[in-house]
């Protein structure tokens, strides 16, 4: 098992941690890689009937480590992540507080249940990259809140706290930071009870009518990804990110192909 996750089963509620908590728990490669290896395990292990996911320290995430995006095979990971996340067949519980950003964030909507810390601050700064949206959330944001909505806080990129993530109905309740995780373990305890077939056929019956919108997402979402990664965009995004300056885009605009 990597270092990156810590897992903890008990009672048929397996604890993933992401850990880096240095990082703010960003994902890089071996991060990303475990975490999905995880998953998938949990899937086949019929020991297993609720998967709890938090973060380490402070903060939940804050998505893709900038400064490991360009290793080769940091797409590959990430690709095989969002994967097993979408394909999970088991009540996922999530425990989100401080940051939860990009990737941190957009796993967070595919949770069953999300509660938050009341230090959560979500972002989705994929514009700001000189990207565009990931992990399906073109779709599954505007499930969770509608069309408008999720219109305005990918296109502001703006930062969303526990009061509207619970307004907004991104997340089911708040907490305490300290109360967070334990109400989460609780919830999952209420859920891992029952039957892991009925959980199974409970998660097909809540997902099927999405899939098709999913899917959709993440066809249009890769084809964006990797026509967008590595242009002008996107490559001053990373330089201002690592000079630790305000980015300029205006001397880089041109017609989209």
């Amino acid at each position: 098992m990597s270092s990156t996750v810590l897992k903890e089963l008990k009672d048929g509620i397996l604890l993933l941690t992401l850990n880096r908590p240095e990082k703010k728990n960003s994902f890089n490669t071996e991060q990303w890689t475990a975490f999905a290896a995880e998953l998938d395990a949990a899937r086949e292990d019929d020991d297993v009937n609720v998967v709890v996911i938090t973060g380490a320290g402070n903060d939940f995430s804050a998505g893709q480590d900038l400064k490991d995006a360009m290793v080769p095979g940091a797409l590959h990971s990430y690709r095989i992540t969002e994967r097993a996340v979408i394909d999970f067949d088991k009540p996922l519980v999530a425990a989100a507080k401080g940051v939860a950003v990009g990737g941190g964030a957009t796993i967070l909507f595919h949770s069953d249940v999300l509660y938050v810390g009341e230090s959560l601050r979500l972002r989705l700064p994929f514009n700001s990259l000189g990207m565009a949206p990931e992990f399906a959330c073109s779709y599954t944001l505007q499930a969770l809140i509608g069309t408008q909505s999720a219109a305005e806080i990918l296109f502001t990129t703006e930062w969303i706290d526990a009061a509207k993530a619970l307004e907004l109905r991104i997340a089911s309740r708040k907490f305490k930071d300290e109360e967070l995780l334990s109400n989460a373990l609780a919830k999952a305890a209420e859920i891992a009870q029952w039957p892991l077939s009925s959980l199974r056929e409970t998660k097909r019956c809540l997902k099927m009518a999405h899939k098709a919108g999913i899917e959709t997402a993440i066809k249009i979402e890769h084809e964006v990804m990797d026509k967008l990664a590595g242009g002008p965009e996107n490559i001053e995004a990373m330089m201002s990110f690592i000079e630790k300056r305000k980015p300029n885009f205006r001397n880089l605009k041109k017609k989209p192909v």
